[in-house]
């Protein structure tokens, strides 16, 4: 049977603990259920067991996340017979170090992270890489210790930019909440005879025909990429992308599409072409999995993309 793991992630003193202690004293979560409560960053917040409604919650401080393995991770678990476990992690380590470590029966319930938002745009300029490790995983994310006068789209466009599909939960000092309802158009017309992707929209355009494959199939698409080879190259196969950057120059990444044209496999390497495409959704182990693959309708000549390295 899988057990479930409710993530808390975000920075130091950005909430995460009181939040998980309010949580744990709602009857309608802690409802009885045996909690392993893994607490990887102690704080000014401190848990008190005494306040909550079923006394079936059974804290482990882990001091050292390098030296956990998944055989003690999952040796907690049977010690307190717990049926879940709720992990306070460290908001200075990247995630999937502790996901790395998880047993092969905990599953991913719920990610959250917290942001306190009168710190967190400081640490998105200076500590870029682990807000974007934070924010791309998440289910929802609150920003808390908002004022009345504070303006949240600069928040919005920090989360939307990174996940377009996180929740967003403002959460203000007065003890009021707002659900972020913003909608984000696409800067291209998805119902249009023929999407046109500009040069700066690519990645937007990759993250959304990848994440939703589905809305994009049978549609038309023109765009412009530099051609590379599939890892077994198929006569007839190629896959035009783009060097895309998310926070910094060290995770620059190649990201392709696989597109079906005759005399595709000779194309040159890193050539720049204007592809328009049929767009459908099949399986290709690129995705290791279904995803979106185009069938090329015209592959022409073109002027590298203005920017060549792609942004969000």
């Amino acid at each position: 049977m899988a057990i479930p793991v409710y993530a808390f992630t975000g920075f130091l003193e950005s909430g995460k603990t009181k939040f998980i202690h309010e949580t744990l004293e709602d009857e309608r979560f802690n409802d009885g259920t045996r909690t392993l409560l893994l607490v990887m960053e102690e704080g000014e917040e401190e848990y008190d067991l005494s306040t909550y409604p079923h006394k079936c919650i059974y804290i482990e401080i882990i001091d050292d996340l390098d030296a956990l393995t998944p055989e003690a991770l999952e040796a907690l678990q049977k010690k307190h017979h717990a049926k879940r476990v709720v992990a306070e992690l460290n908001g200075m380590r990247p995630v999937a170090d502790f996901y790395a470590k998880m047993p092969r029966d905990w599953e991913i319930a719920q990610e959250v992270m917290f942001a306190d938002s009168t710190t967190i745009e400081t640490y998105n300029a200076n500590m870029r890489s682990l807000v974007v490790d934070k924010m791309q995983g998440c289910e929802m994310v609150v920003f808390n210790r908002m004022t009345p006068e504070r303006d949240f789209m600069p928040l919005h466009k920090m989360a939307r930019a990174l996940n377009r599909r996180v929740d967003i939960i403002y959460d203000y000092v007065d003890g009021t909440t707002k659900f972020d309802d913003v909608e984000d158009p696409l800067p291209f017309d998805i119902n249009a005879p023929v999407i046109t992707v500009k040069d700066e929209d690519y990645a937007l355009f990759y993250r959304d025909i990848t994440e939703e494959p589905d809305k994009y199939d049978g549609k038309t698409v023109i765009f412009k990429g530099q051609v590379a080879k599939l890892k077994k190259t198929k006569e007839g196969m190629f896959a035009p992308g783009r060097f895309v950057m998310t926070c910094c120059a060290d995770d620059i990444t190649f990201m392709a599409l696989p597109c079906k044209w005759a005399g595709g496999e000779k194309l040159a390497s890193r050539s720049w072409v204007m592809v328009e495409a049929k767009i459908s959704v099949q399986y290709h182990e690129l995705y290791k999995g279904i995803g979106p693959i185009l069938t090329a309708l015209n592959v022409t000549p073109a002027t590298p993309a203005d920017p060549d390295v792609a942004q969000f």
